[in-house]
């Protein structure tokens, strides 16, 4: 009894303390899963190693302190570290080479500036793709939205920025590799004119392609930094005198351009006035001025699918990509056998069909197209794209392998990556809980007056972002008002350009949208004038002054129109009634006193 009471009152004082110590142990996992899911939010899976490379000590006094005093930066995972190795986004290239025996120039020289450097980030595989998601090491974070891709190759330094774990960081950008994820995450990024940053101690992806870029969320912080690196000297800031909407580029967007649209079309014209706007069909464009290309598009008019100029600089781009990359790592890729995401496979597959030809033919392509857009862009011009073509996809969604999404995504991101220019990724809001954004370019080596540009239009472009937000949010979007805006900035457009039908189709469509606007009569009341319609354009007049009875361009129309048609007696009265709106408008008092002179 003693031996079973012993043993019976001994089995539940076990059972307990094992139930104690399951307990101890669950509670100490769950505390360590917290504390590692903690650790990810915190650093949203952007670095893959924390380091840390401390500026110089302070010049001094009277000696100016160093420009990048304060700000800290991370690197994408391409950029050489003394000391460190450069993994490229797989570990099979980290396992193959050597910690470095120098750091990267440009990472030198933030550092030499007073940058601090805390970190290397996530790129994708051997920084090829453009979508940001890596197996080996893990897909960032996007803090914009979780449930989609944050976009690449320099994943990890777009999602360290966003996620404000730095002030800046540095990528790659070779087909859009900073451009696209700063679109993703909603932050900006920029892509230096192709040439004007060192390269030395960077990962060679495709060197006629290659350009170190930039990731900030501040402007002033970019400009900054952009400064430094670029070795800019001192100058006055410069205002464009043209911003160049290219209008077929916003058609392949799945974004609704309207809200975009307007707040562009109000910042310019507040900002620069409405003779800086401009819109440019860039098919034709393309087609009129880059001659190897049209001549490519051309042999290739017998095929069943059509290709578009954006299209075709697509593949150009991606072709060149493919060739100069195995190229270069072509003895290593044989070597070392790493396996590789499929989809980067198959692109490395298809290089070894491209012949040598094709590649001449496609690097004239490329000098034709800086040459064209220089000329299209000048010295003061910028031209506006969107960055991407839509939202960033959700992870792992079939949309990333799919022929037509990369189509449409290369062929925005392929102007700046083969005309050399630069460009800036712009975040403009968002759409439907995602970042929005577009992107300015400037001409090859017009980097300052790019950056320049983007910090006086940055602070308007937000709040009018904002202001439309708002509007859409408290169910006073006018929608139809902005699409109508926009029309009637197409027709401004076709009129300077002396395509008085199309300007008339514009503005028609401004007025379908919105009736109750006077200017909209009254410029297609202008281009019914040089078409020879007196009496359509007598009418809108007519319309407009109805709408507006101080219109004074709808008088000097409408007097025109009932001159040409005889009724002199009413045209006088119009160009009397637009000599009292405005008692000093010349073409009136002429117009007026020729009149009057024929009707005695």
């Amino acid at each position: 009894m003693v031996s079973t009471s012993s043993s019976s009152s001994t089995a539940p004082s076990t059972r307990a303390n094992i139930l104690v110590l399951l307990g101890l142990g669950l509670a100490g996992i769950l505390l360590l899963t917290r504390k590692l899911k903690r650790a990810v939010r915190e650093d949203f899976g952007a670095f893959v190693q924390k380091l840390q490379l401390l500026p110089p000590p302070q010049p001094a006094p009277p000696k100016a302190r160093h420009p990048l005093t304060d700000l800290t930066f991370a690197v994408s995972d391409v950029f050489d570290i003394e000391g460190f190795v450069s993994g490229c986004g797989h570990p099979d290239w980290a396992s193959t080479h050597g910690v470095a025996s120098k750091t990267a120039v440009v990472v030198s020289t933030l550092v030499d500036g007073g940058a601090t450097c805390v970190g290397k980030t996530v790129v994708d595989e051997l920084a090829y793709s453009i979508n940001g998601e890596n197996r080996h090491y893990g897909t960032p974070t996007n803090p914009a939205a979780p449930d989609r891709v944050p976009g690449g190759s320099s994943s990890g330094a777009a999602v360290a920025v966003a996620a404000k774990l730095v002030d800046f960081s540095l990528g790659v950008d070779t087909d859009g590799g900073v451009r696209a994820p700063a679109a993703f995450c909603g932050i900006i990024g920029f892509r230096p004119s192709y040439g004007a940053l060192s390269n030395m101690g960077m990962f060679t992806i495709s060197p006629s392609l290659d350009t170190v870029g930039l990731f900030a969320s501040d402007p002033d912080v970019l400009r900054r930094v952009g400064h430094v690196l670029l070795q800019l000297p001192f100058g006055v800031q410069r205002k464009p005198r043209q911003i160049i909407i290219a209008d077929d580029c916003f058609e392949l967007f799945k974004i609704p351009f309207d809200k975009l649209a307007q707040a562009l079309i109000t910042s310019t014209v507040k900002l620069f006035g409405r003779q800086a706007l401009k819109h440019e069909i860039l098919e034709e464009f393309l087609c009129s001025n880059v001659p190897s290309l049209k001549k490519i598009l051309t042999n290739k008019s017998d095929s069943k699918v059509k290709t578009s100029s954006l299209g075709m600089l697509a593949h150009i781009m991606q072709a060149l990509h493919r060739y100069e990359f195995s190229d270069i790592h072509e003895e290593w890729l044989k070597m070392e056998k790493p396996v590789l995401d499929p989809l980067i496979s198959a692109h490395l597959n298809d290089a070894g069909e491209i012949s040598d030809t094709e590649i001449e033919k496609y690097r004239s392509v490329r000098n034709e197209m800086r040459a064209a857009i220089n000329t299209l862009l000048k010295d003061d011009g910028i031209l506006v794209i969107p960055t991407t073509f839509a939202h960033p996809p959700k992870l792992n969604a079939k949309e990333l392998l799919s022929e037509d999404y990369m189509l449409r995504s290369f062929s925005l991101l392929s102007l700046a990556s083969l005309s050399g220019c630069c460009q800036v990724t712009i975040p403009l809001g968002s759409h439907d809980k995602c970042p929005t954004s577009v992107s300015f370019i400037a001409r090859q080596g017009g980097d300052r007056f790019l950056l320049d540009t983007l910090l006086s239009m940055y602070t308007s472009l937000q709040e009018q972002a904002d202001v439309l937000a708002t509007s859409n949010q408290s169910g006073r979007a006018g929608n139809p008002e902005i699409s109508a805006e926009v029309a009637k900035e197409k027709g401004n457009q076709s009129f300077k350009d002396r395509q008085w039908q199309k300007a008339v189709g514009y503005y028609t469509e401004a007025i379908k949208l919105n009736d109750r606007n006077a200017t909209y009569y009254s410029n297609r009341a202008a281009a019914y004038l040089e078409l020879t319609s007196f009496h359509q354009a007598e009418d809108d007049c007519s319309k407009a002054i109805d709408l507006d009875k101080k219109n004074v361009k709808a008088y000097l129309r409408r007097g025109t129109a009932r001159e040409v048609l005889g009724y002199y007696k009413e045209a006088i009265e119009d160009f009397r009634y637009a000599l009292v709106l405005e008692p000093t408008n010349k073409r009136a008092a002429a117009s007026a006193e020729r009149l009057r002179k024929f009707s005695r």
